[in-house]
């Protein structure tokens, strides 16, 4: 028994140095409240922006880029799953088009994916299509019926209308 002592001893002293102790103030934050600040930084940054960019069609490319834009007012994370409300507005092509629109968005860590997986949007037809949000960049891939390609461009926010400067009386 004597020998024992000194070698939980030495095994007690091992694991208070080898392994690392927290402290409430230096616990790292629950999943929950860094999800909940993923949340609340995407709804920020994607608050009245436009996505400005390219697409190209797969076997087309020689035919070279084609321009997009998205304007997207809002968003809004729905209670249940991975749905988000896009209030947003499409044009490309002769298409412009302007509604709310519910699009998964999953996390690919702290990146947002917007996700279609066979999404129908109204006037413009079925799509499925991913798209990683980076900063103020966005790429991605994208299906219509048999026809898909490429997707990318950068996140400029809008400018606000403003208001006339109202007339002062002389």
């Amino acid at each position: 028994m004597p020998r024992i002592a000194p070698l939980l001893l030495l095994l007690t002293l091992a694991a208070s140095i080898l392994l690392p102790t927290t402290s409430s103030a230096d616990e790292p934050a629950q999943p929950e409240d860094t999800q909940a600040k993923l949340f609340e930084a995407f709804t920020n940054d994607m608050k009245d922006v436009a996505l400005i960019g390219s697409f190209t069609i797969v076997g087309q490319e020689n035919k070279g880029l084609k321009p997009e834009r998205y304007e997207i007012k809002s968003v809004r994370k729905l209670d249940e799953g991975d749905l988000w409300v896009f209030n947003a507005r499409i044009k490309y092509g002769d298409h412009d088009v302007q509604f709310p629109i519910p699009l998964e968005v999953k996390w690919a860590g702290k990146t947002p994916v917007i996700t279609l997986d066979q999404t129908t949007i109204p006037g413009l037809g079925t799509f499925s299509s991913h798209v990683v949000i980076d900063g103020d960049k966005y790429a991605g891939t994208w299906m219509h019926g048999p026809v898909g390609g490429h997707l990318f461009g950068r996140i400029e926010k809008l400018e606000k209308a403003k208001a006339p400067a109202e007339s002062s009386p002389n």
